[in-house]
This record gives C-alpha cells, structure tokens and sequence, in this order.
C-alpha cells in the first residue's frame, strides 16, 4: 500500500524524524491560510499529492494550470492561492503515471527549507538475500530502478541487519561515498538508524527520501517522502490502513490488493508474474539489456488459493498493452504446482493467445511443469530468466 507525501512525512515525524513544518490544502483560500500561519514572510512550496514520482518535472494537461510543474517554490504569499488554483482539480502527468495523469485533489503546502546539499536515501527489501538494503544516492530526483541499471556507479548499496542496526562501519562508507567529514557521523547515524527503526517497525517494503537535505547546523531532513506498506501486515497498522486512498488506485491495482498481491504498471509490452520484487526487477533489467519495457508486474504471495492466483494471474492476462507473459517462481511457501493450477484455471476463462513462458524453481517444480504440459496449452518452459526472456522475445516476433 502507498500512502501520499504528507501522509508519509507525518509518519516520518512521530519517529523523531526531521520535516520541514506543512498542512494539507483542499482550497486555494485553504493553501493561504497554512501558508500565512507556517510563515509570514515565505518562500513556500506548493506540492501536489498524486501518488507519483517525479511531480516537479511533470506537466498539467489543461492550459490554465501554467507551464509548471506539481512541485512549486511561491516567494510572494499573494500567489500562494493563485498557483494553488492552478493545480487543483486538474491531471497532473509525469513520467511515473500513464499519459492519462493524475488528478490533484489536494496540495501540500510546507516551509521552505533551504539545504547546502542535497541527496537520496532509500531503503528496500531484497527478497533475494533477504535483507533490507540502503540505497544512497548524489543523483537526485530520477527513478531509482533506471539509476541502477543505467549510472550503477552513483548508487551505493549497503544490507542491513535487523539486530545491529547500522553500523558506525557503514555509515562511515556513506560518508566517504559522499565526500563528506566524519563530523557528519552522529547526524547520518541519528537519521538512518531512525528510518530503519520506522521500516521495520511498520513493516514497510520501501521507503524512499528523495531528497535528503544537509541544513547548515549538519542536521539532516526528508524533504520529499514515499512509503509503501507490505499489504500482508496491515493487519497490525489498522491506523496506516486508514490513510489508504483508494482513489488512486486503478481497478487492476484494486483487484490485485483484493487477492493479497501487488501490481504495478509500466510503460511496455511484456507482462511479468513473480513471487518477488527482486525478481520483478531482475527481469526488467534483462528487458531492458535487450531493448525491451515491462507493461506491468504482479507480485503474487503465498496463503492463498487457487481462485485467487486465477484471478491474480487474470489481471495481467488481459491487460491490453501485454504481448507476451513471463512467469517466475521460486518455489517454496508458495508451491509451484498451486501457480499451475492458477494457469489453468485463468486460460479456461480467456485463453492464451499471447506467448506465456515460466521458469519454475522449488517445491513441486516438476508437479507444476507436469501439470501444464498435459494440459496441452501453446506455453514454453526455460530453466532461468535470460533463456525465458529470450524464448518469449523470440516468439513475440513469429507473432507479430
């Protein structure tokens, strides 16, 4: 689940991180209001809350809301309701949504806060290892997974442990990758070992800062946040539940929460079912080294039935833009032979007409293959993602 920027910054803030002060407006007059009480003499920005990186560099489809983009510094508390006016109730695009946008709805108005430096932080889990991992960043304001597979260099990747926090050791790798003093050490080590205490306290599956800001005194703050909670655990937060927003939810995103799985689109041809967000991103790296884009991910989980990996397996099968279908799973909770039963049922309701090829590892691999393979359905089996994407590239072609 995603919650909004203010949203996230106000969770940040109840775990003793630093936020630059704000209030959410619904009104031009609103937006005037919190400004005139966060500041009397300004500057302020003006954000608009779509669920949506990259907001500053994206556009408004209709004229009257200017040439700017959903993120704006106001000098003059004159134009705080008039660039507020702006932004409200019309569809915000950016390179994160489709080119149908976002509608804002709501602004958040904050204190400006004026930083010497600037950089990212980001904190995931890597299934693969399992562990959470800290991503550090001197590029800013660019999509993390485009970062790590294009400029690599720029990244610094650091795994955590859940009972030693972090360590003086690796905090003193970040500020050396950052080129900055050792004087820095109890600011960083205050702010990261904070954010990580939130990520595992709140069951998040990413948190993101981008950016951090340095302010003069050394401290650090999050002047931008995102965070996304493990749907699984909800259950345990009733009061992040609350802050869903189901308005920003498409109906294949809603249908896949329905199912207890995650669903994500993109802006290619390939659709792409795995038991992982590591393998999710290691088969859009391999897209992207053959010059392919994902069209969507579904994350599935284990705990559920075979209805429900039917109805999962339904979302990306009739997808429009999907060409082609490439199914990875790392057998273990989530049997193997439960995702073919799920195949089967969900071809039986619309078909197969697209290039379907699955990799299966793990508990009952061999059931699994079986078990398609008598069902005589057109589908292809690789031992490992590179031969997988390869077979269906290949016959994505023959198709066309």
């Amino acid at each position: 689940m995603n919650i909004h920027e203010y949203q996230a910054k106000k969770v940040l803030a109840q775990y003793g991180i630093n936020v630059p002060k704000g209030g959410i407006a619904y009104t031009p007059a609103e937006a005037k209001r919190i400004a005139q009480k966060l500041s009397s003499r300004g500057p302020w920005m003006l954000k608009a809350q779509i669920q949506s990186g990259a907001r500053a560099g994206g556009h408004f489809i209709s004229h009257d809301a200017g040439g700017k983009g959903g993120i704006r510094l106001v000098t003059q508390i004159s134009n705080v309701s008039y660039e507020t006016s702006q932004m409200l109730n019309n569809t915000l695009v950016t390179e994160q949504t489709d080119d149908k946008g976002k509608r804002v709805n709501k602004v958040y108005v904050e204190a400006y806060k004026e930083a010497k430096r600037l950089f990212y932080v980001g904190m995931i889990i890597d299934s693969s290892i399992p562990a959470i991992t800290l991503l550090i960043s001197d590029v800013i304001n660019e999509d993390i997974v485009k970062l790590a597979h294009f400029n690599s260099e720029s990244l610094l990747r650091l795994n955590l442990k859940y009972d030693s926090g972090i360590t003086d050791e690796q905090i003193f790798k970040i500020l050396d990758f950052l080129s900055l003093d050792k004087e820095y050490l109890r600011s960083f080590h205050d702010f990261l070992g904070k954010l990580l205490f939130t990520f595992i306290n709140l069951d998040a599956q990413m948190i993101e800062i981008n950016p951090v800001g340095m302010l003069t005194d050394k401290k650090l703050i999050a002047l931008d946040a995102k965070i996304t909670f493990d749907d699984n655990a909800l259950f345990r937060h009733p009061d992040i539940m609350k802050m869903r927003d189901d308005s920003e939810e498409d109906d294949r995103v809603l249908k896949a929460q329905r199912c207890g799985f995650q669903y994500q689109e993109f802006s290619g041809t390939i659709g792409c079912i795995v038991n992982g967000g590591s393998l999710a991103l290691e088969a859009m790296d391999i897209l992207k080294s053959k010059g392919y884009e994902m069209a969507c991910s579904l994350n599935v989980k284990g705990g559920v039935d075979k209805d429900k990996i039917s109805a999962g397996i339904k979302i990306i099968m009739t997808n429009p833009r999907v060409e082609g279908v490439f199914i990875n799973i790392l057998g273990g909770f989530l049997r193997c032979n439960l995702i073919a039963d799920g195949i089967l049922a969900a071809t039986q309701d619309v078909g197969a007409a697209i290039p379907i090829v699955i990799r299966f590892e793990g508990t009952n691999k061999d059931e699994a293959r079986s078990i398609l393979e008598q069902s005589n359905l057109p589908i292809m089996f690789a031992d490992n993602p590179d031969e997988a994407i390869e077979k269906l590239l290949k016959q994505m072609e023959v198709n066309d």
